[in-house]
């Protein structure tokens, strides 16, 4: 990698240009080790493919090799995005599927990674997030208090007709 300083009269900026070159063999060793890593989904290898200078006709070249040898798979991919999302995270079901949407998945897929999600282990998280966001809570307006504790769901990514309803239930008792 050669790096350039350029000095201006208020500003100092470090321009990098990329001298590495990769032939095809050794890109399909280094993304290789990039999908064993970390389960990727296409957009993303795609991504570091381009930013390593590869041309379009290697990229598919790499990509299929990926998928043929099981380093890429997006169904694989879902599910594992959207367990570690709602198990590490506790987002709900809206925001995941709007995060895979935006990394290109199918909706197939998409239903594929949310089905991993059991409806009582959905329940449960969405109840303790809304106890301890409660608890947290120290607004004297119970109606400002129940929008702070919506605004906090909803923004979790879980539906507006259960978050309503959990409102509901606690600022009743």
């Amino acid at each position: 990698m050669v790096a350039f300083l350029v000095s201006l009269p208020n500003y100092k900026i470090i321009m990098k240009a990329t001298a590495k070159t990769y032939t095809v063999q050794e890109a399909k060793e280094r993304l290789e080790a990039y999908c064993a890593y970390q389960e990727r989904c296409h957009r993303e290898v795609v991504a570091k493919l381009r930013a390593m200078g590869m041309i379009p006709l290697a990229i598919d070249d790499i990509v299929v090799h990926l998928i043929h040898y099981g380093f890429l798979n997006e169904e694989r991919y879902a599910r594992s995005f959207t367990r570690g999302k709602f198990y590490n995270k506790k987002w709900g079901k809206l925001r995941i599927q709007r995060e895979l949407k935006t990394r290109g998945l199918t909706d197939y897929n998409i239903e594929a990674g949310l089905s991993e999600i059991t409806d009582d282990d959905y329940y449960n998280t969405l109840n303790l997030l809304a106890e301890k966001k409660q608890a947290t809570i120290k607004e004297k307006n119970p109606y400002k208090a129940k929008a702070k504790l919506a605004n906090f769901l909803l923004y979790r990514g879980f539906e507006p007709e259960l978050v309503y309803e959990i409102v509901d239930e606690l600022y009743d008792e």
